[in-house]
């Protein structure tokens, strides 16, 4: 039996869905496949293995506005893909399909990506080569998709640029500011399981792109014919150009650079563990630190490259379970902080003593909270911010980020701008404020500044005088950004933040948990909880949906027991942010309870679930009854939870 015939005989008995049968004839006869691709979707079928088949082709992987991530090993994998496996349990080939990342998917992206951007320096009058740098993080086919993205760049006619070696996520964010690139790509999954990888697209100013280039690259990608991806398959690096070690140098400058009060790491003998967790986190965070003078020890198991992530359970630096070995090391060292970064080094864990010297750790929104707070107040004591604030100033969170940062910017009297989830909004809010200076320097005085050049208080003065400034941002998901240097979550730059606070307490006597109930104490007690409902595959898919879809047609009117008051509706209702500006439409709910108890409910962009974040706080009147108001917070957010998630199951079965 042919392979169209098997196609044909399997979706006629219902054992594979009409558009998996639709995309894997279109793919299996547009005479762009190689033989090995061909053998493994045959012996797919030799094997029955329907579900695969499902998952594989039931359609077609999306280019979103930011990229795409999924599968580049299958769950059930054919000899043929297999090949022989590297060292590190690399397949010969990625998994053939139309909804994995595979090779004919990272060619159609680059050429989209080339496409537009070419379209774009000429409508902008910018004659000039369009450039592209990339980066790629340790993953399995992490080097070969930057390879193969790099050669079909440059066959394309355009100037491609790459690091000898695995880069972090940040580090390109820079690179392609210093570099004065058109366009950048990381190909990485963040912490994603090992058999996942994706594709990242970023713009001229070194953020994650956005409106209007977002959708005019999708569009694009869209337009590549899948048998264009043919005369790309074989790799040709021979105009690619290799990055110089001078650009790690500048970047390991930018992150230190980071720091408001260099002198602690001179006097302090706080003692750090540090893991990347088999990542790049090592690549700058090391140098950073070590010239800075922090006594850091990593983690032997864990500090060498490896895509199978094999001493963890998942690459995550949230989970307590990532960041064992590494406690295990700091007990027996008697170090001060555990800190972890993901594998493409743009998140943050940590674990600190508290004051039993039992290391606990610190959730997203703690760190980000003390983080803003701490360095608010040493910009005001360094005159970078005036005393009382000033609304030209900004501190940028996300909408599912604690109130307990919206809290600390408003008190400190700055402007607090909340934008939907994913950094690349904090990127072009940044991206505003230059553009804004830009705009009113060249209209007072006749000339712009160049921006990245500057000096950094100076920059600070200007932006408040003409734009505004960007002091500090991040989201609850472990992602932090203190300059501007860098548009987009720097893990790197982030250990070096929480390195200087860890400094900074341990020369005043106090652990990270003593000065978060300081702020407790100052601003309410704030308490935040996350979950999460995992839905794989083509049914998943459409559970997803059905929760998403009914909160719209069918909204809660009450949660456990308790009246909904409020329903903000992003996918219909307009919204604007404190600068005035329009909030982009997104299927995105965000509810307040009767007792003023919150919670939002969105899809993930980069994996198969719900994810429900979950917000409560009490006035905290006196230090003495801060421990009655933590229990009782905690306790009221586990009853919404489970309530919440219980609504979930029914609402996914449609």
């Amino acid at each position: 039996m042919s392979l169209i015939e098997s196609i044909q005989s399997a979706a006629s008995a219902g054992k594979i869905l009409p558009s998996t049968a639709d995309n894997m004839t279109l793919w299996v006869e547009g005479n762009f496949l190689p033989d090995w691709a061909l053998e493994s979707i045959g012996e797919l079928f030799e094997k029955e293995a329907y579900e695969e088949l499902n998952d594989r082709f039931y359609k077609n992987m999306e280019f979103g506005t930011g990229g795409m991530r999924g599968r580049t090993i299958g769950r059930v994998s054919a000899t043929a893909e297999l090949g022989t496996l590297s060292e590190w349990g690399t397949p010969a080939h990625p998994a053939i399909g139309s909804n994995v990342l595979n090779d004919f998917n990272v060619i159609r992206a680059t050429t989209g990506l080339f496409n537009y951007t070419k379209q774009y320096l000429k409508s902008s009058e910018i004659f000039d080569t369009p450039k592209l740098v990339i980066a790629h993080d340790v993953r399995h086919f992490s080097r070969y998709f930057c390879e193969l993205a790099a050669s079909t760049w440059t066959r394309l006619g355009g100037l491609a640029m790459i690091f000898e070696g695995p880069r972090s996520t940040p580090h390109l964010s820079f690179a392609v500011r210093k570099l004065n690139a058109t366009t950048g790509i990381v190909i990485t999954a963040s912490h994603n399981p090992p058999h996942d990888n994706g594709f990242k697209a970023y713009f001229t100013d070194g953020a994650q792109v956005v409106e209007p280039h977002a959708s005019g690259i999708v569009s694009e990608v869209g337009k590549v014919a899948l048998p264009d991806t043919a005369k790309h398959l074989s790799i040709d690096l021979s105009e690619v150009v290799t990055l110089p070690a001078s650009l790690d140098e500048a970047y390991y400058a930018s992150v230190m650079d980071v720091a408001l009060d260099k002198d602690l790491f001179k006097t302090s003998d706080v003692k750090v563990v540090f893991t990347p967790i088999h990542g790049t986190g090592g690549v700058a965070t090391i140098p950073a630190l070590q010239r800075l003078g922090v006594s850091v020890d990593t983690v032997p198991e864990q500090d060498a490259f490896d895509p199978r992530f094999p001493t963890v359970k998942s690459p995550n630096p949230e989970n307590a379970e990532a960041l064992s070995i590494a406690i295990a090391q700091a007990e027996a060292t008697a170090a001060d902080v555990v800190i972890a970064t993901d594998p493409d080094c743009d998140r943050m864990g940590v674990a600190v003593r508290d004051a039993e010297g039992k290391m606990q750790l610190l959730s997203g929104n703690m760190i980000g909270s003390v983080m803003a707070e701490y360095r608010i107040v040493q910009m005001k004591e360094r005159g970078i911010l005036p005393p009382g604030g000033t609304e030209n100033a900004a501190l940028v969170k996300t909408f599912v980020t604690t109130p307990l940062q919206d809290a600390i910017g408003k008190a400190h009297g700055l402007k607090v701008i909340n934008t939907l989830t994913g950094f690349k909004w904090i990127g072009e809010k940044i991206a505003q404020y230059e553009n804004q200076l830009q705009a009113k320097l060249k209209e007072t005085y006749g000339y712009q500044i160049d921006y990245d050049s500057s000096d950094y208080l100076k920059r600070a003065d200007l932006l408040q005088e003409f734009s505004t400034f960007y002091v500090f941002g991040g989201e609850e998901s472990y992602g932090y950004l203190g300059s501007d240097a860098v548009r987009d979550k720097d893990g790197n730059a982030a250990v070096v933040m929480f390195c200087e606070i860890a400094a900074y307490l341990k020369s005043q006597g106090k652990t990270f948990l003593d000065y978060l109930d300081s702020l407790y104490c100052k601003y309410g007690y704030y308490f935040e909880t996350l979950g999460n409902v995992y839905y794989e595959g083509a049914a998943g898919a459409q559970k997803i949906k059905n929760i998403l879809d009914s909160y719209r047609s069918d909204a809660p009117t009450e949660i456990g027991g308790i009246a909904v008051t409020e329903m903000k509706d992003f996918g219909v209702q307009v919204f604007h942010d404190a600068d005035g500006n329009k909030i982009p439409k997104q299927d995105f709910y965000f509810l307040t309870l009767e007792n003023g108890y919150q919670y939002a409910v969105r899809g993930s962009g980069t994996e198969p679930k719900i994810k429900f974040y979950l917000f409560g706080h009490e006035d905290v009147a006196d230090p003495s009854e801060l421990e009655d108001k933590k229990a009782q917070t905690q306790a009221a957010i586990e009853t919404m939870k489970a309530a919440i998630l219980s609504d979930a199951d029914r609402r996914a079965e449609g």
